[in-house]
């Protein structure tokens, strides 16, 4: 079902391209709109990911797709917009907590709808693609707006617009092919073995092993090339990257199966995350968002759909509790940014501790391989 592919696809790029990662590449604009400090805007993205752990929690509540799903990007939108009206670091907060609660909601039903509902690894494929295209076409209007002199409140302005129109088109779709509410007592509880709580903890590390970076490098960038023309490009580059590649993967999985993608992945995020200390200059930079926005998605994509497998009908409830533990390795990245520039004045420490994470993140998950069913 293409058209139900395309719709998860559109969902996902408003969830995460923009409820999620729309303020990577609006902070340097913040930054010379506002006087919005590196600290600062690490505490507005822990808001957002405080905001994706609540919402991850209240995802594994029983819901139907046809209303979840657009009440989460009604919310992404509407918060979206607001960015653009309202001024200081208490609204700021709360509008980014929102967006992430929002983004959380989406994520889980989206994927647990569209991977009930299509079931092949290609078109699981476009659905996650999905969060690689939003973050390359919010960049990419982030950088359009910056280059003709906009401010970050009309560039604000401008996404929520674009919210509120994928919204309108996903609706109908979800409607035509809605999904019964997910069993809240009707079968026996979900029980949690060693392996489903590996699966949360590997989740976990990935959240805060790539979410340096991900916030991060257009901040990275610019401070190596001041032209907006040149370090603009890097958030698109890494939308684009995770796209193309999350699509790619997908002719893998039946051999490789998901765990050992999971794995080559995390072991790949960690060099592009350690990338910067080991390269100077912009060719750091690149291989950093080559590297982590090729593998990011990956494991999303990887990771949905081995909870499915380990958990079978009590898969939204395993995707629900990987989520939060991913969200809770988001609010801690960067805080541990903020602590680590206070106290080094640099990167550097944080971008290694992240990277060695992802790499203890990989040797767990090789101790139970799994092949993906064909």
């Amino acid at each position: 079902m293409p058209i139900v592919a395309l719709a998860g696809l559109a969902a996902l790029a408003v969830a995460m391209g923009i409820g999620r990662f729309a303020f990577t590449p609006l902070l340097p604009m913040m930054q010379a709109d506002a006087g919005l400090s590196l600290a600062q805007g690490g505490y507005l993205a822990s808001a957002n990911y405080v905001g994706y752990l609540v919402g991850a929690l209240w995802a594994a509540r029983p819901a139907r797709a046809h209303v979840a799903i657009p009440a989460a990007l009604l919310a992404i939108g509407a918060a979206t917009l607001a960015m653009g009206f309202v001024q200081g670091m208490g609204g700021w907060a709360l509008l980014r907590f929102i967006a992430g609660v929002a983004s959380a909601w989406a994520l889980v039903n989206v994927s647990s709808w569209a991977l009930a509902v299509l079931g092949r690894p290609v078109l699981a494929g476009v659905v996650f693609s999905g969060v690689g295209w939003g973050v390359a076409l919010a960049g990419a209007l982030c950088l359009a707006m910056m280059t003709h002199g906009a401010s970050a409140s009309t560039t604000w302005l401008v996404l929520g617009l674009v919210s509120f129109g994928v919204l309108a088109a996903v609706w109908p779709v979800l409607l035509a092919h809605r999904s019964a509410p997910r069993a809240s007592g009707a079968t026996a509880r979900f029980a949690w073995t060693p392996d489903a709580w590996r699966l949360v903890a590997c989740y976990g590390a990935y959240g805060f092993g790539y979410i340096i970076p991900a916030t991060f490098v257009p901040v990275m960038a610019r401070d190596v090339i001041a032209d907006p023309a040149v370090f603009g490009w890097a958030w698109p580059a890494f939308g684009v990257t995770a796209a193309v590649a999350t699509i790619w993967v997908t002719r893998w999985l039946p051999s490789l199966g998901n765990r050992r993608v999971w794995m080559l992945s995390a072991l790949a995020m960690a060099i592009g995350v350690a990338a910067p200390i080991l390269l100077a200059g912009l060719a750091g930079i690149a291989l950093c968002a080559v590297l982590v926005g090729g593998t990011f998605v990956v494991i999303t994509l990887v990771g949905m759909q081995e909870a499915r497998l380990v958990a079978l009908e009590h898969g939204p409830t395993l995707m629900a509790a990987m989520t939060a533990a991913f969200a809770a390795g988001q609010i801690a990245g960067p805080l541990v940014v903020s602590a680590f520039i206070h106290m080094h004045g640099g990167f550097s420490a944080a971008l290694a501790l992240a990277s060695t994470v992802l790499v203890a993140s990989a040797f767990a998950l090789r101790a139970k391989e799994r092949p993906c069913p064909t």
